[in-house]
């Protein structure tokens, strides 16, 4: 007498479809990273770029870019802190400035009028928030 299977899967059967499904999420998955953390990056530079040309437009009424201690919140809100600018027209953004796509504050430092550097340098520190750093901890500039 013969038995009849009846159909369906295995145990182990299944147990390998497992295996292969996770398998192939592992790899979607790190490809994702990769993705979000260029995506990061892209947008930190889209952001010091419209910076740059807040700034610019900035200069353009107030004959002086901000002060060191001034900040990039000067492209949001008068100044208080002095130099006050006379002929400010902002806000010179569309929203306040926010923190870079890491959660860190952009950095801004005046450099008065010097000859063949831009005035100004904007920076996000990356992921890490620190100087320096290769990948995704590098930090991205605005003369780069």
């Amino acid at each position: 007498m013969t038995k009849k299977r009846l159909g369906g899967f295995t145990f182990v059967e299944t147990l390998a479809a497992i295996s292969i499904g996770a398998i192939l999420s592992a790899g979607a998955g790190v490809s994702a990273v990769k993705l979000i953390d260029r995506a990061r990056t892209i947008a930190a530079e889209n952001q010091i770029s419209a910076f740059k040309a807040a700034l610019q437009s900035y200069y353009i009424d107030c004959g002086r870019f901000p002060s060191t201690e001034q900040g990039l919140g000067a492209l949001w809100e008068k100044p208080t802190l002095s130099p006050v600018p006379d002929g400010w027209r902002g806000p010179y953004t569309d929203r306040e400035i926010s923190a870079d796509p890491w959660g860190h504050p952009y950095s801004y430092e005046s450099r008065g009028n010097t000859e063949g550097q831009l005035p100004f340098v904007i920076a996000s520190l990356g992921a890490d928030g620190r100087e320096g750093g290769k990948g995704i901890d590098a930090d991205i500039l605005s003369w780069k």
